[in-house]
C-alpha cells in the first residue's frame, strides 16, 4: 500500500502564491514519475505538471512560466510552487505518483486526496 498526504492548498488574492506539497509513504522500492493535476467544477481532470526521476519536467500551456515543480527524492515528495496566480487556478489539485513496490516489483499508480485552490479577491 502506498499512502499520499498533500498539503498546502487555500484561499489566495490573484496574483498571489501557493505552495503544494505531496508526501508518499508505505511499501515503495521506486518511484519514476511524480506529478500534479487539477479538477475544477464541471470541468475533467487535467495534467498541470509532472517529473521524472531523472528530473525532467513538462507543464501545461496554461501554467508554464508560473509554476514550478519539483521533487526531494529523498524524502519521496513532491512540490508545486505557484506564482502569479489567476482566478482560473482555482481547482482542486490532485497529487499523482507513479513507481514499483518491493513485492514482485509490481507497479503502483498512486492518487492522493486532493486539496482545494481558490484564487479569489
Amino acid at each position: 500500500q502506498v499512502q499520499l498526504v498533500e498539503s498546502g492548498g487555500g484561499l489566495v488574492q490573484p496574483g498571489g502564491s501557493l505552495r503544494l506539497s505531496c508526501a508518499a509513504s508505505g511499501s515503495i522500492y521506486s518511484i519514476n514519475t511524480m506529478g500534479w493535476y487539477r479538477q475544477a467544477p464541471g470541468k475533467p481532470r487535467e495534467l498541470v505538471a509532472v517529473i521524472t526521476s531523472g528530473g525532467s519536467t513538462d507543464y501545461a500551456g496554461s501554467v508554464k512560466g508560473r509554476f514550478t515543480i519539483s521533487r526531494d527524492n529523498h524524502k519521496d515528495t513532491v512540490y508545486l510552487q505557484m506564482n502569479s496566480l489567476k482566478p482560473e487556478d482555482t481547482a482542486v489539485y490532485y497529487c499523482n505518483v507513479k513507481g514499483r513496490i518491493p513485492a514482485g516489483w509490481s507497479t503502483f499508480d498512486a492518487w492522493g486526496q486532493g486539496t482545494q485552490v481558490t484564487v479569489s479577491s
